[in-house]
């Protein structure tokens, strides 16, 4: 093809197959890029979260009392909905609310056992946070109270700092205090948006953390269960299994688990109330406990009690207090989201996170003034609660008043309970945290996530709940610290018949550009971490032209093209590194191209006089642009 000349003072359409370039819209792009505004200054980004919060008044302008209104619908989503709230539904979430109290009452003795405290604290922690959340908080389906996982977490970690056997009361006072600084973190994630916090813990560490802590946990029932009296305080599976050993002197029999049936929902749902009711009659009419059974015993009644004199702000235990708060924090609202966002996806509705930790921490501080340890969303109670029919967190509602008539009339009627039901109603929760299938599809997906799962649930299991954790957080930060310090670095070429420009090793068909390396960066930032990598390496390709390039290389390298479209921020190593590439470049008579840097990128690359250095002509939007340019300019000619 021949060139065409229109005005040729100004413009030189050249054809390159079938793609058209015209040499002044790709200086007028290329400066649209150079000259744009300056991006907003660090504290305008730092505290863009803030101006962004919708929880409290809406961007548009409003009077005093439209604020207001806007304010409190923000904060308690049921004035919005209540509206329109009918009878119909009422029933729905009645009966929802019943099936859920009948699963609740047993499951909270129970975790409050776990938990090491009194049985009364599980059923208080089932009447304050589920109605403070039914006010405040945005999913339909979720059933808030004492958890399985959250109560071990904290008998692991708090009985280091108080031994609870030594000392209950004070042990209780700093539970107390846990579940405050829980409810203070969870509110300063929503207000401030610092949901990223939780997803430290991934969604592959959590399905390891649960399997292992669910082991944990069954393992653990065996004291109640067995009727053992000398049991250790330790929660690795060794101890636990050491400890069962030397105490065993008689077996049980397995009991079979039941599968569910959608339409017999209600079964698996007050088989436990109904297991407590027969199991407590049986011992009070056999007088078993006088045999050697262990039964509950006690358990005070009544609405919630106060608790703000038993909070602990003075003293050496508040710094560890705020600590295991923290780690509550983030664990009670991993599994909630979790939750409320698998069924809200169900149902077909958007579920906003940083309002769901608003609400829970908002419940939690409520519940450490009157009695209550740290809640969340309970996995099981939230699929009872959805398989009822539920409409609305009314459910919740009706199941906190039943808790609380269950405290005023019935509490002396549990009195010859047997702690070995309160330990099976346990052990038949603990399957749904075991998910194996999600394992194994993590395995297939990806195997880095499946070491942090696999990491989680040894760390967990053999070691503690804090060392679980701690391995599965710190093999997600080294899959991030991999990516960063090793990103991808690919060689790019056009696609034929298109425009497009994609990694030769992705699609075969691609066609390089003779003499041009053009070179696109997999990475979220060039800096400290991996800019000496990046640099070497394109270097070296450069230079050595290795094996893979020389296959559709004719010739050495004349121009490299960086394209930057992926990369979003560049710090100082980041530039002294391109200015180093530069240099190398240009002692190898090879010249360099950008195309298309973000706006922080040719931000800094121009503070820095980066793009002073290379030449403006050598910034590109795009990397069809750039490759034109190199072909047409003089180093590229044969």
């Amino acid at each position: 093809m021949s060139s065409v000349s229109i005005d040729a003072s100004s413009v030189r359409v050249r054809e390159l197959g079938h793609f058209h370039i015209e040499d002044t819209d790709q200086t007028e792009r290329s400066q649209w890029m150079l000259n744009s505004p300056n991006p907003p200054p660090l504290w305008k980004r730092l505290f863009r979260p803030l101006k962004d919060t919708k929880f409290f008044f809406s961007s548009k302008k409003k009077t005093c009392h439209g604020n207001a209104v806007s304010f409190l619908g923000s904060l308690f989503p049921i004035l919005s909905w209540l509206r329109n709230y009918k009878a119909s539904m009422f029933k729905d979430d009645l009966l929802a609310g019943l099936t859920l109290a009948s699963l609740s009452i047993p499951q909270s003795i129970g975790y409050a056992n776990l938990a090491r405290l009194d049985p009364q604290y599980g059923l208080y922690t089932s009447v304050v946070p589920p109605l403070i959340y039914a006010l405040m908080g945005s999913s339909r389906e979720i059933a808030i109270g004492p958890v399985a996982v959250v109560s071990l977490l904290l008998s692991s970690l708090v009985q280091k700092v108080v031994d609870p056997a030594a000392n209950p009361d004070a042990y209780r006072n700093v539970v107390f205090t846990v579940t405050l600084f829980a409810g203070i973190f969870q509110t300063a994630f929503g207000v401030f948006r610092l949901g990223f916090l939780v997803d430290f813990l991934s969604h592959a560490a959590l399905v390891g953390f649960m399997a292992g802590a669910a082991i944990i946990i069954g393992l653990q029932q065996l004291k109640g269960l067995l009727g053992l009296t000398h049991f250790t305080t330790k929660t690795d599976a060794v101890s636990v299994l050491e400890s069962v050993y030397k105490s065993l002197h008689h077996q049980i029999t397995s009991a079979e688990k039941g599968r569910k049936n959608k339409k017999l929902f209600w079964l698996p749902a007050v088989a436990p109330l109904l297991s407590v009711i027969l199991s407590t009659l049986i011992v009070y009419l056999s007088k078993a406990d006088k045999n050697g059974v262990n039964i509950i015993k006690h358990v005070k009644g009544g609405l919630n009690p106060s608790s703000a004199h038993q909070l602990q702000f003075h003293g050496q235990h508040v710094g560890q207090a705020a600590k295991i708060g923290l780690i509550s924090a983030i664990i009670a609202l991993t599994e909630a989201i979790a939750v409320g966002r698998s069924f809200a996806s169900i149902k077909g509705y958007h579920l906003d996170g940083n309002k769901e930790m608003l609400a829970m921490g908002c419940m939690n501080i409520a519940g450490s003034f009157t009695s209550c340890y740290v809640a969340t969303g309970s996995f099981s109670r939230t699929a009872v609660n959805f398989s009822a029919g539920c409409q609305t967190a009314v459910s919740n509602i009706v199941m906190a008043v039943t808790v609380l008539l269950c405290l005023e009339l019935f509490t002396r009627l549990l009195y010859y309970t047997p702690m070995a039901i309160l330990a099976s109603i346990i052990l038949s929760a603990l399957p749904g945290l075991i998910d194996i299938r999600e394992a194994c599809y993590i395995w297939k997906v990806d195997k880095l996530d499946f070491l942090a799962c696999i990491g989680a649930f040894f760390g967990v299991l053999f070691a503690s709940v804090e060392i679980g954790l701690l391995v599965a957080v710190s093999i997600s930060f080294a899959k991030i610290l991999m990516q960063s310090i090793r990103p991808g670095i690919e060689v790019l070429g056009r696609v034929p018949r298109t425009e497009a420009f994609c990694d030769v090793s992705q699609y075969p068909m691609a066609i390089s550009t003779p003499g041009i390396l053009v070179i696109r960066i997999s990475s979220g930032s060039l800096c400290f971490a991996n800019a000496s990598f990046v640099r070497e390496r394109i270097v070296k390709w450069v230079t050595e032209e290795e094996d893979s390039l020389k296959e559709t290389d004719k010739g050495r390298v004349q121009a490299v093209i960086l394209d930057m479209t992926n990369l979003m921020n560049v710090d100082t190593s980041g530039i002294l590194a391109l200015e180093e590439l530069h240099k190398r470049l240009l002692s190898c008579e090879v010249e360099l191209a950008l195309v298309n840097p973000r706006w922080l990128v040719i931000h800094k690359l121009k503070v820095a006089h980066f793009v002073d250095k290379i030449g403006k002509e050598w910034v590109f939007l795009t990397v069809a642009e750039a490759v034109d340019a190199c072909l047409s300019s003089k180093f590229a000619d044969p």
